[in-house]
């Protein structure tokens, strides 16, 4: 893990004003960095794409994946102007980068209106349990994709 640079997180903060000034989505901004260069940028495109899952970060790390040509941000490090959200930091650890700065907290999102403290609080309940419920319904076919991908050779670990 390098120092961090704050010039990285003033891009990220830059990418979430410029975002927000365009209209593309909420003020979040995100930038991806490897070897002390900025190879992604990611603002919220929430509304301007009608996509929930177009987060900042979720944005910069689909760019720096199809930059590496990798699923994984091996080496990396993500800037970000907030603290990231429970879908944001699920990406985050799916994508494995070095380290994460962030700027502004959830509990100053929070005060914005952007709160997601519910999520975080849903993480602990059983799934039939939650306001939106998860209902189990096994299927023997889903569970043999299982077997079939222990088993298979062409399968890449990750």
């Amino acid at each position: 893990m390098s120092i961090p640079d704050p010039k990285f997180m003033k891009a990220a903060v830059l990418a979430a004003d410029e975002g927000l000034t365009l209209g593309k989505g909420g003020p979040f901004g995100a930038v991806v960095v490897k070897d002390g260069k900025i190879i992604a940028v990611g603002s919220n495109h929430v509304t301007s794409t009608n996509d929930p899952t177009a987060h900042a970060e979720v944005m910069a790390i689909r760019e720096a994946c199809k930059v590496l040509g990798a699923y994984q941000l091996t080496d990396c490090e993500i800037y970000t102007s907030c603290e990231p959200c429970p879908m944001c930091l699920g990406a985050i650890y799916w994508a494995r980068p070095q380290a994460v700065y962030y700027a502004s907290t959830r509990h100053d999102a929070a005060d914005a209106g952007f709160d997601d403290s519910f999520i975080y609080d849903e993480l602990n309940v059983e799934p039939e349990n939650r306001s939106i419920p998860f209902i189990h319904l096994a299927e023997e076919s889903a569970a043999s994709l299982f077997n079939t991908w222990k088993t298979s050779d062409n399968k890449k670990e990750y």
